[in-house]
């Protein structure tokens, strides 16, 4: 049993092991309409695992991993040009900040002044505003083959950037080994007292995302005991709500499909579906269980390990069949999944939810690690 995640290396019982060596390269994916080029790195391991980040918004923009027969296929949702994610923005695969999640009216204190950011949901502030991270072209700092793989970009976020204070110097760094793990580490520092809260968007489809199936037919697990209830506008109440008993309850494996138009429950009505935050168990900034889905046809299993205190549960609500996808496939309703480690939506108004206050001297860590496996076929 692995105990624990450290630098893209596993630690058991104290002895450090390395996995196979894994492939790494720099490429270009196109230039935008203003002229400027779009790098990508792409990591590839014996296994027939990859992934293709893209330099504009951090973006993953193709996940390869395969079935329980060996077929590989791309299991994150996304577009064919660069170009579309400026065009089209619905954060398939993106880097999110400086606040990913909701912003309650877009204010927020620090320090006894008040800070106004945009509204660009209804009444909220979302994902950093219309020119968050997902909308910037990151540097890929460098790309490196090995035992494991690793990519790291980074961003400066100016001091007001966005209306947030501070200078903020961003890096991540995404880390492929041989076991069909993908480490995602963002860290934040800053010259100035500010709010940081920054996550991976992806969107996952496991039977595929050239196929024309949804992912209502899933089967998830949540290590999470307790949510976070929303208002109309979907930020949070500040009640941590049990799941027991509730449509929200998935720490036994439930499809996602099999609750989501219980029209008892006023929370769905709201979110269109899912789209909260859930209290993942165990010690936040340790890394621990958060997830585990399955699709039963293909057989892949995504494992998601997390350090944040929550992570935000979205069905893809609010995909409208106006996105073309890669395989010119439109995008509907349930076409793909987010799993979002993250801490709370609205923290920063919420002195009982954890904090996302980042001062000169200290780091901001967030650590998550994506594990594909297969099932076999239930008998």
């Amino acid at each position: 049993m692995v105990s624990r995640w450290l630098l893209g290396v596993f630690v058991l019982n104290g002895v450090v092991g390395a996995a196979g060596a894994v492939d790494a390269r720099r490429g270009e994916f196109g230039t935008l309409a203003d002229g400027r080029k779009v790098e990508s790195a792409e990591l590839t391991n014996s296994r027939g695992m990859s992934v293709r980040i893209l330099a504009l918004g951090g973006v993953i923009q193709q996940l390869m991993a395969s079935d329980r027969n060996g077929k590989v296929a791309d299991v994150v949702l996304g577009y064919a040009t660069a170009q579309q994610y400026l065009d089209q923005p619905q954060y398939f695969g993106a880097t999110v900040g400086r606040y990913a999640n909701r912003i309650a009216a877009g204010k927020f204190k620090l320090d006894g002044k008040q800070y106004q950011l945009e509204t660009n949901d209804g009444p909220n502030h979302l994902h950093g505003g219309t020119r968050g991270f997902d909308k910037v072209l990151w540097k890929i700092d460098s790309v490196s083959s090995g035992s494991p793989a690793k990519a790291v970009l980074s961003y400066v976020s100016a001091d007001g950037e966005g209306g947030y204070p501070g200078k903020l110097e961003v890096t991540a760094t995404y880390t492929l080994n041989d076991k069909n793990e993908l480490a995602i580490e963002y860290r934040a520092t800053t010259d100035k007292p500010t709010i940081v809260n920054i996550t991976n968007h992806s969107y996952f489809n496991l039977a595929g995302e050239d196929t024309p199936v949804d992912v209502f037919g899933h089967r998830m697990t949540l290590f999470a005991s307790q949510y976070t209830p929303v208002n109309q506008t979907l930020i949070p109440t500040g009640e941590r709500r049990s799941v027991a008993g509730t449509a929200f309850d998935f720490r036994q494996p439930q499809t996602i499909g099999a609750r989501i138009r219980q029209g008892s429950d006023d929370q769905l009505h709201i979110g269109r579906g899912y789209d909260h935050n859930y209290i993942v168990d165990g010690e936040p900034g340790q890394l621990r269980p958060a997830a585990r889905v399955e699709d039963p046809q293909s057989g892949r299993v995504l494992e998601l390990l997390a350090s944040a205190p929550g992570v935000q549960f979205y069905s893809g609500n609010f995909l409208d069949a106006t996105s073309v996808g890669k395989s010119r496939r439109v995008y509907r309703q349930g076409d793909g999944f987010c799993l979002e480690p993250q801490v709370f939506p609205d923290s920063p108004n919420r002195s009982d939810f954890p904090n996302a206050r980042l001062n000169p001297g200290q780091t901001y860590v967030n650590t998550m690690v994506l594990r594909f496996s297969t099932a076999p076929q239930a008998s």
